[in-house]
Formats: C-alpha cells, structure tokens, sequence
C-alpha cells in the first residue's frame, strides 16, 4: 500500500479546475482534429490524390457507437502521451497551474499514467467528479494538485527542517 501525504490533499485542484482541464483538452484534442482534416483536405487538393477526402468520408460513414468508441480510444492515447511525456501535465494543466501526483508525493510512473488513463475509459467517469476524487484518480493513487500552492509549502517545510542545520560553504 502506498504511503499518503496530507500535503496532496490540501493542495488538491478544485472541481472547477478539473474541469477547465478537461474542457481545454476537449478543445485542444477537436483542433487537432480539425487541422489534420484541413491539412488532409489541402494535400488531396495539391496532389490530386483524394485520399484523405475518401478516408474521412469512410469515417463519417460510421455509426455513432463506432465513432464514440474510436474517439475516445484516440482522446485516451493524446492525454496518456501527453502526461507522461510531460510529466504530469495536459495542456488544460499547463493552463490552470495544475499537474497530476501520486499519492505519496512521486512522479507517477509509466504503468501509473497508464492505469489512470485507461480507467478514464470506464463509462460514467466523468460523474464519479460528483464525490471527492474521480475514479481515474481514486483506483490510480493518483492526485490533480496546485502546483505553486504545494510547492510553496513543500519549499516552506524544508526550510523550517533547515533550521539549525550547518551550512558548508
């Protein structure tokens, strides 16, 4: 069992900044969308080729199950990659000063980011927000802090252990 720090949860990101996060990243994720369709359509164009047209158009063609299914699998992939590649931070979490923590103060790992995207699959995940933490991050031992708050105290704290230690210069 992981050891856990109170510091997270004192610091933990509001309800409102959670879904700032995730509404950035909703919008981030349909830009990324949207330009990848203009550029696609902007090569058939120049080539001749229409092959993204044909592929997009294959696409629309889905239903609706389908399309929510291949969606959120590529949303899953963005926020997975993304967080881990930057440490614990989304565009969304870039924006509102947030980032994702363990439990007990580490850099999640790998597997860790992981499990907490894939968990973000689960149906409903997005109401389990209506009680303390979201499942993703309950089942993942995983927090969404402040991080200027947290590292104010963490900064405070060590200095407070400093006290009467001897300095070497």
């Amino acid at each position: 069992m992981r050891k856990y720090l109170q510091i997270i949860d004192r610091h933990r990101a509001t309800k409102w900044m959670r879904f700032f996060n995730i509404l950035i990243d909703r919008i981030a994720f349909k830009c990324i969308f949207f330009a990848l369709g203009f550029l696609g359509g902007i090569l058939d164009g120049i080539f001749g080729i229409y092959y993204f047209t044909k592929f997009f158009y294959m696409l629309s063609e889905l239903g609706r199950v389908t399309d929510i299914i291949i969606t959120s699998i590529m949303f899953f992939f963005y926020i997975f990659l993304i967080e881990y590649f930057t440490k614990g931070r989304s565009l969304g979490k870039y924006i509102t000063g947030t980032k994702v923590i363990m439990t007990d103060g580490n850099e999640p790992t790998f597997s860790d980011y992981f499990m907490r995207n894939i968990i973000r699959l689960v149906p409903f995940d997005a109401l389990s927000f209506f009680g303390e933490n979201g499942w993703h991050d309950s089942w993942s031992d995983t927090r969404v802090i402040n991080i200027k708050n947290y590292q104010t105290e963490r900064q405070a704290k060590n200095e407070i252990d400093a006290i009467g230690l001897k300095e070497i210069a």
